[in-house]
């Protein structure tokens, strides 16, 4: 008979250990969970990773060179160098497009005579 009670004791204690493994908290799936995150985590740090190699590296060009300073003058700055000469490509305007009239506030210029 005393068999039987450590036999159930022992089965007891095992269920409360399964039940606790795949229910309880810090189980299976609080820890799948958590990997799931984990990898979400690291896939936004590999993108911020590259996206601060970019930046050094442009850091890195701008403290070195000319050449990206300049760059950077003519193509946000619309600078030139002294010495040449700045064309601007203008697109033909579409035959549907409609003419810009002058405001209704604004007095009409006067007939020549």
């Amino acid at each position: 008979m005393r068999r039987w009670w450590v036999l159930a004791l022992l089965l007891l204690a095992l269920v409360g250990l399964q039940v606790k493994l795949w229910w309880g908290e810090g189980g299976l799936g609080e820890a799948r969970a958590l990997d799931v995150r984990v990898g979400a985590q690291r896939a936004e740090n590999a993108r911020l990773q590259q996206r601060n190699d970019a930046l050094s590296a442009e850091v890195e060009d701008l403290k070195s060179g000319e050449a990206a300073v300049e760059d950077r003058a003519r193509s946000e700055l619309g600078m030139i160098k002294p010495g040449e000469t700045f064309y601007r490509v203008v697109e033909p305007a579409k035959a549907g497009a409609q003419r810009v009239e002058q405001p209704q506030d604004a007095p009409a210029p006067e007939p020549r005579r």
